[in-house]
């Protein structure tokens, strides 16, 4: 009497065991009464559809779930917390976790549906290929705990992210699928070597040796059915549980249909047997399967090499600086205003401010510029660049979260999460081919049945294998993969899926003036008080008023007012304008002229005007009584700025200058870098306005901005492009950031993601022409099976390789 299994894990049940649990209106044995705590969770919930929908057991027997919620109370303490989870809102928390025990997408489907009906829950988004899990809850209604604990009685486990577990997973990955390779190759040529004498003897062998040949194939090929093949059969029986039919489909029906009727021969002694092909195209898919999954995870791991740029320690000097003995502390231990000791060679664990010595940082990995940057006291590093060359001291400003580091890592990671159209759409286009493709299979199997039934099984699984569009679904996703990791080792980072398509799509390049044509890096040029306020106390209230502002004119006031004599109450900021504020208990406002005068009246001084010709920076500050004085400020233009307008108009695309700062100004800086369209004076409003009304005309706009302000036009256009050195704002509302502020990479990048399209149009090209051209050729019998297996595997490795060479720059 054979030995039950567990329903859920897999395991023998003991004989002295009785646990059932009712599922599908089933009893169904369970092991222990973990396994039938976890069963009964998943009956409960509703999601029996689990069961239907698996196609492997959980990978090993889970614990009972008692002592797995013990452990997981640790979890809610807010010092173990700090490393992976943050503060959305007064009470909106987000985690980022490792789901261990995932195997196919019905574990995705059953754990989104799970964790995402718990209470105070408010979204669950899990990624297949990283197993990465990104958990929102309202933590006033449920703990973390909880979810952990509602994923472990499901039978899962869910740990804080970790990229060196990912990685280890992925090792894993890669070791099975070059097991099940190596087990296909060697039973490929073992076959071979009986195939072989078959072949050659032409007639005449006899037939007790021609017997044996069959039967030594017969077990030879069973490892590479029953093993190699087993995750085609596997993700195949899924697709059908889930009413669809995926890639694996068609190559589980031809092997298994070319193995079942060759082992019926085998048997029964009469008709063919192809287990030199089944072996063959077995061994051929499972290549090229590998090859295009190194390449996937080769291009994801730029994302996982961001994530391990940060150490796990610190040296931190608690005394500094009576004391500069350094202790060494966790990473996540730090807080804002301690200081630490980078040695040279060390990489700096969080953002902060050179407080002691000078040196040059690194930092190729997180902005794509290979130069080292000089940093001296007053300067700020970023976490994650190298100290090249001696000590440093620095004072930590950011951590954990709200590091720039990790802003980085969160945007790229929403742009791995979404689906662009133009994949939706081959995925679906594939879809509909599998579909087409079986009832083709089916015509043909028919066809041949009454013109040489003996032709017709091998004639069909050709068909079946030949045509199967997996280089069809791989030929955008994986391009676009690589692209985005190629871009961002350029310093221009890709936070949105369909960023890439649109910005080789754009008709009309919009650009802000001030911090991207310009450095924005601003400096005080003169004052000129027009009131009896002496010009120190001007200074003293313009830094005041501008001191919550991130503009880079803001900036400047208040670099060049040294001393904080005042502060500002009941700030209003009015975007384009300028601020309005109580200083000092008296209500100033500093902007534009206009909107200062607005609040007293009067009139600027006549030698304002001359300033307000002169192309540079002018903003006034005043009070209820006029005009009190004046503001010159000036800036730099970029080097690279001319080239990449120049650039951009040999290629056809029209440039507008859009900015909100003076019609002198603008037109100074659109002359010296060749820009004829400018449209000056704009508020943020008017920039939405001029964004929405290209667009009507037909425009496909892609904008360049980097301040607050250009928050909304940066939203309203097609494809965006932030500084990386903007304001938090812009850059979330972005497609792309340019890390390294150089426009130059800009510029590159748009070269790459023209030349992504044209792949994307090769590869698609490529695959149906491959279909095409190979269907007709399988249904007239003159593709084998092991012939089938190859050309379908080169066409997937083909894809691949034309989608690598978008990580080889064009030539400028």
């Amino acid at each position: 009497m054979s030995q039950a299994s567990c329903y859920h894990c897999g395991q023998p049940v003991p004989g002295d065991v009785n646990l059932p649990v009712t599922i599908a209106d089933q009893p169904r044995p369970m092991c222990c009464y973990g396994c039938q705590a976890v069963a009964q969770s998943i009956v409960d919930n509703g999601l029996t559809d689990y069961y239907r929908s698996r196609d492997a057991m959980p990978e090993s027997q889970r614990e009972a779930l008692p002592g797995i919620l013990d452990q997981l109370a640790l979890f809610d303490h807010a010092d173990f917390q700090k490393s992976f989870v943050k503060a959305l809102g007064e009470t909106e928390r987000e985690a980022s976790l490792l789901l261990e025990g995932i195997t196919c997408a019905a574990c995705i489907w059953l754990n989104e549906q799970h964790v995402g009906r718990l209470p105070g829950v408010t979204a669950v988004d899990i990624n297949y290929a990283t197993r990465r899990a990104r958990v929102r809850w309202d933590d006033s209604r449920v703990r973390l705990s909880d979810i952990l604990g509602a994923i472990a009685a499901i039978g899962y486990r869910a740990y804080p992210y970790d990229a060196a577990k990912n990685e280890e997973i992925s090792r894993e990955e890669r070791r099975d699928a070059l097991w099940r390779l190596w087990v296909a190759g060697f039973g490929m040529m073992q076959v071979m070597m009986y195939a072989f004498p078959v072949y050659i003897a032409d007639g005449e062998m006899t037939a007790d040796a021609e017997s044996l040949m069959r039967w030594a194939s017969l077990v030879l090929t069973l490892p590479v059915i029953f093993y190699s093949s087993a995750p085609f059969f596997r993700h195949a029986w899924r697709d059908l549980m889930l009413r669809r039919v995926g890639m694996d489909v068609p190559v589980a029906l031809g092997v298994g249909a070319a193995f079942v009727a060759s082992l019926w021969a085998t048997v029964t002694q009469s008709g063919e047997v192809y287990f030199d092909s089944v072996t063959m195209f077995v061994f051929f898919l499972l290549g090229g399967r590998f090859l295009e999954m190194t390449a996937r995870q080769k291009a994801l791991s730029v994302t996982e090499a961001l994530a391990k740029l940060l150490p796990a320690f610190a040296q931190k000097l608690p005394n500094f600086p009576v004391d500069r003995t350094p202790e060494q502390k966790i990473v996540a231990d730090l807080v804002p205003g301690d200081h630490i000791l980078v040695r040279a060679g060390d990489t700096i664990p969080a953002d902060g401010r050179v407080v002691e010595g000078v040196s040059c940082t690194s930092e190729a990995l997180l902005t794509g510029e290979s130069k080292p940057v000089p940093k001296m006291p007053g300067d700020p590093v970023t976490g994650g660049s190298v100290n090249a060359e001696s000590p440093l001291i620095v004072r930590v400003e950011q951590v954990g979260e709200t590091t720039r580091l990790s802003a980085i890592i969160q945007l790229m990671e929403r742009a791995a999460a979404e689906k662009p159209k133009i994949v939706e759409m081959a995925d679906r286009v594939a879809s509909y081919f599998v579909a087409v493709l079986l009832l083709v299979a089916m015509l043909v199997a028919v066809g041949w049945y009454f013109v040489d039934p003996s032709k017709m099984l091998w004639i069909t699984v050709s068909v079946l294998v030949v045509t199967c569009p997996c280089a069809l679904s791989l030929a955008t996703p994986i391009a676009l993969t690589v692209s985005a990791g190629a871009l961002a080792k350029d310093g221009l980072l890709v936070t949105r899926g369909h960023a890439i398509e649109t910005l080789a799509r754009a008709s009309h390049f919009v650009f802000d003036k001030t911090g991207t044509l310009t450095t924005g890096r601003m400096r005080l040029i003169d004052v000129m008080p027009v009131s009896d306020l002496p010009r120190a106390a001007c200074l003293q209230v313009a830094a005041a008023l501008e001191r919550s502002s991130e503009h880079p004119v803001a900036v400047a006031l208040c670099r060049a007012s040294d001393v904080d004599a005042f502060s500002a109450e009941q700030v209003i900021s009015e975007p384009g304008q300028g601020v309005e504020a109580l200083v000092a208990g008296k209500r100033y406002r500093i902007g534009r002229p206009a909107y200062v005068l607005g609040l007293g009246g009067g009139v600027l001084p006549d030698a304002a005007v001359n300033w307000l010709e002169s192309g540079d920076t002018v903003v006034v500050l005043g009070d209820e009584r006029g005009c009190l004085a004046l503001f010159r400020i000036g800036d730099e233009i970029r080097d690279e700025s001319k080239a990449l307008v120049d650039a951009l108009k040999q290629a056809g695309k029209k440039v507008v200058l859009l900015t909100g700062d003076a019609p002198s100004v603008a037109r100074r800086v659109a002359a010296l870098i060749g820009i004829d369209d400018v449209r000056a004076g704009v508020t943020p409003q008017g920039k939405h306005e001029c964004v929405v009304t290209l667009q009507a005309e037909g425009a496909v706009v892609a904008m360049v901005g980097d301040g607050v302000n250009d928050a909304p036009v940066l939203a309203q256009a097609q494809v965006s492009v932030a500084m990386g050195g903007g304001a938090q704002l812009a850059r979330t509302q972005s497609d792309f950031v340019l890390l390294s502020e150089n426009l130059d990479h800009l510029r590159r990048g748009l070269l790459r993601a023209e030349k992504t399209l044209r792949i994307i149009r090769q590869n698609l090209w490529w695959s149906f022409a491959y279909n095409f051209v190979a269907l007709p050729l399988a249904i007239a019998g003159w593709v084998t099976p092991w012939l089938a297996g190859i050309g379908m595997s080169a066409s997937s490795l083909l894809v691949v390789l034309n989608s690598l060479r978008i990580q080889k720059q064009e030539h400028d």
